[in-house]
């Protein structure tokens, strides 16, 4: 029987934990009622404290994931997390180049929480310059910012100014994800086309925060693909995570902290929508 379920792909790295990456992104699709695709870029033996080994998938069997899927399935909105090198990001953007229709999400993946490199660095400036200018959304948190621009953000004025910038210099829409700056609140801003939406959250107390950008641009890439537009599909991920951070648990030994509770059967009703200016 033919099925209308929308569709998703994520291109990214494998977390053997589960919190993080392809795992992150299928659990969140799953939770949106999207069916969820995977290319798989990474293989990582890690946890939410420590990475041990990252082994890169060959840049052909990647392309070759990406191109299959994009051929057999009716893929609406796609993301990208863990890349890893230049050679990866190249050949991804490819792709995504020669399908102009699917709404692509970068998350640029540099640094994992526990400050191990998840990039090379000579993959950035392939980001600034093939991949970034496929994109929908882009979802940088503080210190990838940082990183892009070359300059420290030390406080909310400057986290807009810099989430205005991203977006004047790739031309497309920004997410800055400022939970890295101190006070009780997380501010969150989306840039699109010179106006800049808030999303304020009080500060969630938890131990840790393994995978929360990989769910977060997963949540909004579902929802993306359920054909929600922009301002509302980062509302629906805030919520999301929120719910997901407030419900989350962690192992006692050994550690092994991860967001995805198991308590996120009943999906989360949308906000209303608002304007986004940006192509529905």
């Amino acid at each position: 029987m033919t099925q209308s379920i929308p569709v998703a792909m994520t291109i990214a790295g494998s977390d053997c934990s589960a919190g993080a990456g392809i795992q992150a992104d299928l659990k969140t699709f799953q939770h949106f009622g999207v069916h969820g695709l995977t290319a798989v870029t990474c293989v990582v033996s890690e946890t939410a404290n420590v990475v041990c080994t990252v082994h890169p998938v060959p840049v052909e069997v990647v392309s070759d994931q990406i191109t299959l899927l994009l051929d057999a399935f009716p893929v609406s909105a796609a993301k990208t997390g863990m890349l890893f090198s230049a050679a990866h990001v190249r050949a991804v953007a490819a792709i995504l180049e020669n399908n102009p229709r699917l709404r692509v999400v970068v998350d640029p993946v540099m640094i994992a929480s526990t400050g191990a490199p998840l990039l090379e660095p000579d993959a950035v400036d392939c980001y600034r310059q093939f991949l970034f200018p496929l994109a929908y959304l882009i979802t940088p948190n503080l210190h990838e910012a940082e990183a892009l621009l070359g300059d420290k953000i030390p406080d909310e004025a400057a986290l807009q100014a810099a989430a205005l910038e991203l977006s004047r210099q790739y031309g497309t829409a920004v997410l800055l994800k400022g939970g890295h700056l101190d006070g009780p609140d997380c501010l969150d801003l989306l840039a699109i086309d010179g106006e800049v939406y808030h999303f304020r959250a009080a500060r969630i107390p938890v131990t840790g925060s393994h995978g929360t950008g990989c769910t977060l641009s997963a949540a909004i890439t579902a929802a993306l693909a359920r054909e929600e537009s922009l301002t509302q599909a980062v509302k629906i991920a805030k919520n999301y995570l929120g719910q997901a951070l407030r419900d989350s648990y962690q192992f006692g030994s050994p550690r092994g902290g991860t967001i995805h509770s198991l308590n996120q059967g009943t999906r989360i009703s949308h906000a209303p929508d608002e304007k986004s200016g940006r192509p529905q």
